[in-house]
């Protein structure tokens, strides 16, 4: 049975995220939850600039991947040359196989396409799952989240509790705008997916992602198949706002 927060949390995860130096956040974090803080990265622009940071300034964060067995081939050359260049390790976790097998047997391999249903079902099964066993025993999780994502992200507060994996969730780049993402990475010559570059803005799995058109909403090339209210997989369902007051 989990426990609930205390207000010493609460205050603790305020008092080292409130800086705008996310540098000294991460450092912060990490020195007081030591091996409780995680970072999740899909190799994305902004995923890039935050592991570009905790490899730098406060390795002990751990980073993982969720390999959902679908991804593009650049993806996993981004990895690869990610590795490469900063020599500091990306704990990768799968879906569970029973549960693969069984749902692609009962409904093949491409029935995301026929329902919201399947399609959310893949989801879980590749990515929630997965990530309910890499976030466990942890007290923070770091996210590339922006604000600029989804209109289902505008009203997100840069740290708020998921009550759904009982952990805090630290988002350091909610604010910024894709204009800053890409300098940054620019100026400190950070590898990036190369798909960022043929219209890909929102990546994922290689079946459940196109490009984006001219004038297109972000989002867009997610699921294009579906309704824009549903483009959710299931990962950042909105938290609780953390407050300090009593």
């Amino acid at each position: 049975m989990t426990q609930p927060i205390t207000q010493d949390e609460i205050q603790d995860i305020l008092q080292f995220t409130q800086s705008p130096d996310i540098a000294q956040n991460l450092r912060a974090l990490s020195g007081h939850f030591s091996h409780g803080v995680v970072f999740s990265t899909s190799f994305s622009l902004e995923d890039q600039v935050i592991a570009h940071l905790i490899f730098n300034e406060a390795p002990a964060i751990g980073v993982f991947t969720l390999d959902t067995g679908r991804l593009f081939p650049e993806t996993y050359s981004t990895w690869s040359v990610t590795l490469e260049k900063y020599r500091q390790p990306v704990a990768a976790f799968y879906p569970d196989t029973m549960l693969l097998q069984q749902f692609v047997g009962e409904k093949g391999p491409n029935s995301f396409y026929e329902s919201v249903e399947n399609r959310k079902q893949c989801c879980y099964i590749r990515k929630v799952e997965p990530l309910k066993r890499a976030l466990k025993d942890k007290k923070v999780w770091i996210t590339g989240i922006r604000s600029e994502h989804s209109p289902n992200r505008k009203g997100m507060q840069q740290v708020e509790w998921d009550n759904t994996n009982h952990i805090f969730k630290y988002h350091p780049l909610l604010h910024w705008s894709s204009s800053q993402v890409k300098a940054f990475i620019n100026d400190h010559e950070i590898p990036y997916n190369p798909l960022q570059d043929k219209g890909f803005v929102s990546i994922g799995c290689a079946p459940c992602t196109r490009a984006v058109q001219p004038g297109e909403d972000f989002r867009a090339g997610r699921w294009w198949w579906e309704d824009a209210t549903k483009k959710e997989c299931g990962l950042h369902v909105q938290g609780e706002v953390v407050s300090d007051k009593k």
